[in-house]
């Protein structure tokens, strides 16, 4: 094949892989999906969302918004290797996290070839927070400075256990939602269906979205709650589930979103082994505008496995008695140096 066929060959898939990007479309010409026995398109399964497709798109790529297949070659290479050499950069035993061995990030990108999760705007960027939510990032980086990721502020109990409150706590997955976002590990949801109710259960954390179909309306706005408050509905062959009344912010983005919050999740299957699921991230305290992401999730053969958090919840206990102890060492110190 001489080097025109092969630009025109790359500029084909390139064009194929955008075309997966309008699920509707693709789903309403393939009569083969399966339907359920009451004649919905059958979203049942355990679905893995696990990709190396970084959420954002790299700054340097600007406006290119799709890999041809050999830069995905390029890519993955690189980023495989890049994560295999995190283990020499830093104690393999460090406390409080795990090793390579034990993350599971995928070990390639996305089915479509996009350079970024994040399809609208187009840059493939998430876009820039309010005013009043750079504040409440300032002062809560203020308020954490000097402690890592999962240890206490000072004097935090209730209401903090560090920026990954929710997952040390095991009251929200970080990566399972809502939204699902890839990260770490246990990347699986698994879908049930009846006529008028769909289920979306969660590996991490092993959270469960009950989400009724039958057109109720949404609960009353002031019973807010952690995973909000899911209502699911059909168009066409796209399950689309919309969802408020979250109680605050949630681990989404590290809890850059708030009580405001509004999703709209969208899941089609486009393929038998494909489910490509989309999401609207409304919060106008938190971001400038809406925006968009999409997740073309696997099929997986695997059945899920339950995911203990912490077992006993002795973590919780020893995270904070740590915490206690080290406070304790640090005033005896400043104490010996007369500084107290």
């Amino acid at each position: 094949m001489n080097q025109q066929a092969r630009v025109s060959s790359r500029m084909l898939a390139a064009a194929a892989a955008v075309a997966v990007l309008l699920p509707a479309a693709v789903a309403a010409q393939d009569t083969a999906l399966p339907r359920t026995s009451w004649g919905a398109p059958d979203l049942q399964g355990v679905w893995d969302f696990r990709t190396l497709t970084p959420f954002e798109r790299p700054s340097d790529l600007e406006d290119k918004a799709v890999y041809t297949d050999e830069e995905v070659a390029e890519f993955e290479t690189q980023r495989l290797a890049e994560l295999a050499a995190l283990d020499d950069a830093e104690p393999a035993d460090v406390v409080g996290n795990y090793n390579q061995f034990w993350f599971d990030r995928g070990t390639t990108v996305v089915e479509t070839n996009r350079t970024s999760l994040v399809v609208d705007p187009p840059d493939g960027r998430v876009p820039p927070l309010t005013r009043a939510a750079e504040r409440r990032q300032a002062a809560l980086a203020a308020e954490r400075a000097g402690v890592s990721r999962h240890v206490p502020t000072p004097g935090g109990f209730v209401e903090d256990l560090g920026g990954g409150m929710f997952a040390v706590r095991c009251i929200l997955g970080f990566n399972s939602g809502p939204p699902i976002t890839p990260a770490g590990y246990n990347q699986n949801v698994q879908v049930f269906q009846t006529e008028d109710t769909v289920v979306l259960l969660n590996e991490m954390v092993h959270s469960a979205r009950v989400v009724p179909l039958d057109g109720r309306d949404h609960i009353e706005a002031g019973i807010r709650q952690w995973m909000g408050d899911s209502r699911g509905y059909w168009d066409g062959d796209t399950l689309v589930v919309e969802t408020t009344n979250f109680l605050r912010e949630t681990s989404f983005r590290g809890g850059l979103s708030d009580a405001n919050l509004h999703l709209t999740e969208r899941f089609t299957r486009v393929s038998p082994g494909t489910l490509m699921y989309e999401v609207t991230v409304n919060d106008p305290t938190a971001w400038t505008r809406p925006w968009t992401y999409q997740i073309p999730m696997q099929r997986s053969d695997q059945p899920m496995y339950e995911y203990a958090c912490h077992e006993g919840n002795y973590g919780l206990y020893n995270i904070l008695a740590g915490a206690r102890e080290q406070e304790q060492e640090e005033e005896a110190a400043l104490i010996a140096a007369g500084l107290r």
